[in-house]
């Protein structure tokens, strides 16, 4: 009877779909994964002339080099703070090392000697560069972790890493100076951290919290976007509780959990005392009259930030309620959240200027001004029935871009909805009902968000916002249906997705890479952008 369990055990392995895409081990397989994001970027992204991606990397570049004259940023779009202030640290200790001769507007060499302008925006460009390789790779890295931690299964996590390095977003950012890189992965890490703590007790679940919340205003900060994920979130993490979940004996029991909540609500007071400053003139009226900003609801500013501060304690009050939360460490969470919140808002401090702390404060006023005609339209005039039809015109769009058919796009996670929609209803049928209602919203997550974007003609850059949604809630489904890997087509899909997700993930950078257009449409928007950097290609600038 052993000897005939132990063959079977052994064929169930040999028959696991996964096996064979994860031969290298969970080290070396994180090796490979990184060594091929690097030779994809050496190829597709440091290989190629300074100016082939020159939204943004001009626009960052720029506001560095001033910032490194001591000038005030000039770029607010969105507001690419923690790129721009990143780069400029990394031009400036560069330089200090010797690595790097310009680092700054005034160590420039002028348009008119086009050699040395060549060569100098060529060092620089390619230092902006390898600096969005190191955050990519960081990026991956950390999502590596926290994955392993939430699926338990070191093989469906290293393929989920695997996926989430050779997205179509990660693809775009791994080579190019964007602001959405940055943005989205805190606000997605803030997300994975939520489900890994929340899934078992611990006394010291609320200074986790305050990360998530930090995070999550480091992503608003950078690119004011991750709104949308960070209204996701709240609701999003509701249903991924278990019997685990419910508070530790101390916040139940011990006597020093009451005072700690008090001590949690201090700290949390004076954090927020250190950041009214920025709250009091984020939410100032002249000054966002001045900056072209419209309120959205009842006339005036701040409304919808305070109904998505109440939707964020209503649902940490309806997930103590299911999950058996005490009170105490509810509360302590909370008062977490508000330090954690405030002390990220702090960092606007670093290179304090008002455009920036308007917009985070503000952040769909601000995609309004960017928004097309249509959609500033209903939203200044409360045309709910136009709304309704701009979100039904959305929807279908992006509908028709996960079919991949109807809409073809260098976005390889589509195919992954392809197996995650049924796997849901299996997953409902076979009364894992829990899990099936997970995925189903980090789906819908996905798809509204994705939906809002676009307005904007859903960009492969934006794709980082969802793509991981979507890789999460396949990981989630995988580790749930196990048996779904013993299946006789298991392994032939995988290798499809396998192949699919390097070939159509890396389309748009060797698209980059081969495109003959030269620098000149830079010359339509350089003079707003760059206006005190002349291009030798480009009329010269107003002074």
């Amino acid at each position: 009877m052993a000897q005939t369990h132990c063959s079977t055990s052994r064929s169930r392995v040999a028959l696991d779909a996964l096996a064979p895409l994860t031969i290298p081990g969970w080290r070396w397989g994180l090796a490979l994964i990184i060594a091929g994001m690097t030779a994809s970027f050496l190829l597709y992204g440091y290989a190629l002339v300074y100016w082939r991606n020159a939204d943004m990397d001009f626009m960052v570049i720029y506001n560095a080099l001033v910032m490194n004259d001591g000038k005030p940023q000039l770029f607010f779009d969105h507001t690419a703070y923690l790129t721009i202030i990143s780069v400029k640290a990394w031009l400036k200790m560069l330089h200090h090392i010797g690595l790097l001769d310009s680092y700054s507007l005034s160590t420039m060499p002028g348009a008119s000697d086009t050699q040395a302008f060549d060569a100098a925006m060529t060092s620089i460009v390619r230092a902006g560069r390898v600096l969005a390789w190191l955050t990519a790779t960081g990026c991956v890295l950390a999502f590596a972790g926290l994955i392993r931690a939430i699926v338990r299964d070191w093989r469906i996590a290293l393929l989920a890493t695997f996926a989430f390095a050779f997205c179509g977003g990660m693809a775009v950012h791994t080579r190019i100076l964007r602001s959405e890189l940055l943005s989205a992965c805190p606000v997605i890490f803030a997300l994975m951290i939520l489900i890994m703590v929340g899934r078992r007790a611990s006394v010291v679940r609320p200074l986790w919290m305050a990360l998530a919340a930090g995070l999550c205003v480091l992503g608003l900060e950078n690119k004011v976007q991750a709104i949308l994920l960070i209204a996701a979130a709240p609701l999003l993490i509701l249903p991924f509780g278990n019997t685990e979940s419910a508070s530790s004996p101390f916040w139940r029991k011990d006597r020093r959990a009451a005072p700690l909540v008090v001590v949690s609500a201090i700290v949390a007071s004076a954090a927020t005392w250190a950041a009214s400053p920025l709250i009091v003139t984020g939410l100032d009226r002249a000054l966002l009259e001045t900056a072209g900003f419209h309120p959205l609801l009842l006339g005036g500013f701040g409304s919808y930030q305070a109904a998505l501060l109440l939707l964020i304690g209503g649902c940490m009050i309806t997930y103590a309620l299911i999950w058996r939360i005490s009170m105490t460490e509810t509360l302590a969470s909370m008062a977490a959240i508000v330090a954690g919140a405030s002390v990220a808002l702090l960092v606007l401090n670093l290179d304090y200027n008002t455009g920036n702390v308007i917009a985070v404060l503000n952040p769909l006023e601000k995609m309004l001004t960017f928004a097309d005609s249509g959609t500033v339209a209903a939203t200044s005039n409360s045309d709910f029935t136009g709304l309704l039809w701009l979100l039904l015109d959305g929807t279908t769009s992006v509908l028709a871009r996960y079919s991949f058919i109807l809409h073809s796009s260098p976005r390889p996670t589509v195919f992954f909805i392809w197996l995650i929609v049924p796997g849901i209803v299996y997953a409902w049928r076979q009364r894992k009902r829990q899990i099936a209602v997970q995925c189903l919203l980090l789906l819908l997550a996905a798809l509204s968000i994705d939906t809002l974007g676009i307005r904007r003609g859903l960009k492969s850059e934006y794709f980082i916002f969802t793509d991981p949604l979507i890789i999460l809630a396949g990981a989630l489904l995988l580790a749930q249906l196990t048996d779904l890997r013993f299946h006789k087509w298991a392994y032939p899909t995988a290798i499809v997705l396998f192949g699919l997700q390097i070939v159509i993930g890396q389309a748009e950078p060797i698209k980059y890479a081969l495109m003959r257009r030269g620098p000149e449409p830079v010359c339509e928007w350089n003079q707003h952008y760059l206006p005190l950097l002349a291009l030798p290609w480009c009329a010269s600038p107003r002074s």
